[in-house]
């Protein structure tokens, strides 16, 4: 069980402090427990309710009224809305509602859903990362069971992998290669599976070598593949090497390729990069790059 603290709440549900503090004098809804020093802390129960509570009263419901229901007709109603909405919002807070829920099959129906609505790439730009990046605040200040991070992180990896299995043959003349790897101590690959996907979808070729892999394995893989390009995604804060490091090893290593590097770490950068290396500051950045190609 992962314990919450107000702030976790209020930047996962939205719901103001003071709001959570009024709702418990009230309505009693919930009830967190407290430490030993009197400071309140919420359950997953408790996180669970309140991203229904908070759903249902930002679309009109007020609060008396689902006080007075059951906890299986919140969550029906809840479901229901979102299942027959277009509101983004609602979709992102019901994927984390079914994160906290370990609940793979609403997962999976909400996502379909948004998928539906706007389309494979929109649903992870508006929804995953989203998503990631509430996950990513809460994992840095130690308030998240890394057991959810896992559970979400397989599922949105099923659903990439699913798109590239559906992707036509490309029909380019001439095709770009890319190698795509995460250095040593960068393990989360959900941007970078995603870029393979967007990649493959404008018709070029990838070699996907995944993540936590020594720079120096790269020599013996582009012998055989000689890619134009080489992509990496730097979003951990525990890597052995600043950005500019990998960037300066990338370069040294194949000064003909063309080094690409993403990730919210090259965005606390301000320092140069060789020439030879290009910076992706977010998706709309790599879908210009995409388009650069022809």
């Amino acid at each position: 069980m992962t314990n919450f603290s107000i702030k976790d709440v209020e930047a996962l549900t939205g719901i103001k402090s003071h709001t959570l503090r009024i709702w418990e004098l009230r309505y009693g809804i919930p009830l967190p427990n407290r430490t030993a020093t009197n400071i309140r802390y919420y359950t997953d129960e408790d996180l669970k309710l309140l991203l229904n509570v908070a759903m249902l009263n930002r679309r009109g419901f007020k609060i008396s009224k689902i006080t007075k229901m059951s906890k299986e007709d919140v969550d029906a109603l809840v479901l229901d809305l979102t299942l027959h909405s277009n509101d983004e919002t609602m979709h992102l807070e019901s994927l984390i509602k079914a994160m906290f829920g370990l609940d793979e099959e609403s997962f999976m129906q909400i996502f379909q859903t948004s998928i539906e609505h706007i389309g494979f790439e929109e649903s992870f730009k508006k929804l995953v990362f989203p998503l990631m990046s509430r996950i990513g605040i809460l994992w840095q200040t130690g308030s998240i069971n890394p057991a959810y991070e896992h559970f979400i992180t397989h599922l949105i990896r099923l659903k990439l992998f699913s798109a590239l299995n559906t992707l036509p043959k490309s029909e380019l003349h001439n095709p770009k290669k890319f190698i795509l790897f995460l250095p040593a101590n960068e393990p989360h690959d959900v941007t970078l599976l995603f870029a393979n996907y967007l990649i493959r979808l404008a018709g070029h070729h990838t070699n996907y070598l995944g993540p936590n892999l020594p720079l120096n394995d790269l020599h013996s893989v582009m012998k055989l593949y000689k890619a134009d390009y080489i992509l990496t995604v730097l979003t951990s804060a525990i890597i052995n090497q600043t950005p500019l490091q990998i960037a300066n090893k990338l370069h040294g290593d194949f000064p003909t390729t063309n080094i690409l590097i993403a990730g919210s770490q090259i965005s606390q950068s301000h320092i140069q990069f060789p020439p030879q290396v290009t910076l992706l500051y977010d998706f709309d950045d790599f879908s210009k790059f995409l388009k650069s190609l022809g």
